[in-house]
């Protein structure tokens, strides 16, 4: 595993190969994961199970038609999984149920991006309905993820929390009223 937990004072801290990029975005998802279940949001895990049941269906395709003599359509099975893929997840690294108790109806979408050489971080927070009446407007953080991380790679587990639950508040904030 490329990230570990930094040895120095907090041992729950998390640390970063600064130089991976994909190390860096796999610490900052598995935060931002953690600081919105602590909102009482619970994880939608629907489409993550219709993921794993097309991937199971391809798999006894491939063994079928592995000992079937007879030509299969080859990739029928993995478009289907790429198209899912491409227009309902994107760059979704969440989804979740409302949390218990509350007025609104619909779930949240967290999605990230951390473009490849680039420091620049997005975070995104959307309805997981947008078409619902309780939908809020989507909120967005941009943000140089060298504001989070030491130069050792330790992530700064403070100030990211503070930016995460503030993105949260804003998107779960009432609109304001125009007069």
């Amino acid at each position: 595993m490329q990230e570990k937990k930094a040895e120095t004072g907090n041992k729950n801290a998390k640390k970063a190969n600064l130089l991976d990029h994909s190390s860096i975005k796999h610490i900052l998802v598995e935060s931002v994961s953690e600081i919105v279940k602590s909102r009482g949001y619970v994880e939608d895990v629907r489409m993550s199970n219709v993921r794993l049941l097309i991937g199971t269906i391809i798999i006894v395709i491939a063994l079928v038609a592995q000992f079937y003599k007879k030509k299969f359509p080859e990739n029928l099975f993995n478009g289907v999984l790429q198209l899912i893929i491409y227009t309902k997840e994107k760059n979704a690294i969440l989804f979740t149920y409302p949390p218990a108790g509350s007025v609104t109806s619909t779930g949240l979408v967290v999605s990230s991006k951390l473009p490849r050489f680039s420091d620049l971080y997005t975070l995104t927070i959307a309805s997981a309905d947008p078409k619902s009446i309780s939908a809020g407007k989507p909120v967005e953080l941009t943000k140089s993820v060298t504001q989070w991380f030491t130069k050792d790679g330790v992530l700064v587990e403070g100030l990211f929390w503070k930016d995460v639950e503030a993105l949260i508040n804003d998107y779960t904030a009432e609109p304001k009223k125009k007069k």
